[in-house]
């Protein structure tokens, strides 16, 4: 006799409604952290390099913007029974070899990829300068990161 309470998984096309939802609710949080991080967009380098409370926000929040995206194409991949990857980077690789996500977005996801490990292996102090260019400049990415998710998922 099977359990009522068993979880359920209903499909749209061949991705199941439970991941869509997890999906949906992680892309979702990009723009809740992204929110967290507009207090910090102006901030000059100076101010950056000076206070250390505002590096460890900045530096923790950023890694937790690419550790959602790198859930997210790791969902789909699972989901999609695409080839497994062997880095997180090579996640983002894969989502742009099945179109998800366009050339462009794919070599800067890539790049933050990347710098997610140098934040977390501690591998090299990251400069005020990085870290402030990408403050006023790189945000975007996980918008469009986003936006091309849900376009995918809407077109499946």
């Amino acid at each position: 006799m099977t359990s009522p309470l068993k979880k359920r998984q209903f499909f749209i096309g061949d991705l199941a409604l439970v991941d869509k939802e997890l999906i949906l609710k992680k892309l979702s949080e990009i723009e809740e952290h992204l929110q967290e991080l507009e207090e910090f967009k102006n901030i000059s380098i100076d101010d950056y390099r000076k206070n250390w409370k505002i590096q460890r926000i900045v530096e923790r929040t950023l890694q937790i913007l690419i550790e959602i995206c790198i859930d997210v194409a790791n969902h789909i991949i699972s989901d999609e029974k695409w080839r497994v990857p062997s880095s997180y980077s090579e996640t983002f690789k894969i989502l742009n070899e099945n179109r998800v996500i366009d050339d462009e977005l794919f070599k800067n996801l890539e790049k933050m990829a990347k710098f997610r490990n140098i934040i977390v292996h501690n591998y090299d102090k990251i400069s005020p300068e990085v870290m402030v260019n990408i403050l006023k400049k790189d945000l975007i990415d996980f918008l469009r990161f986003k936006d091309s998710i849900v376009t995918w998922i809407r077109n499946k």
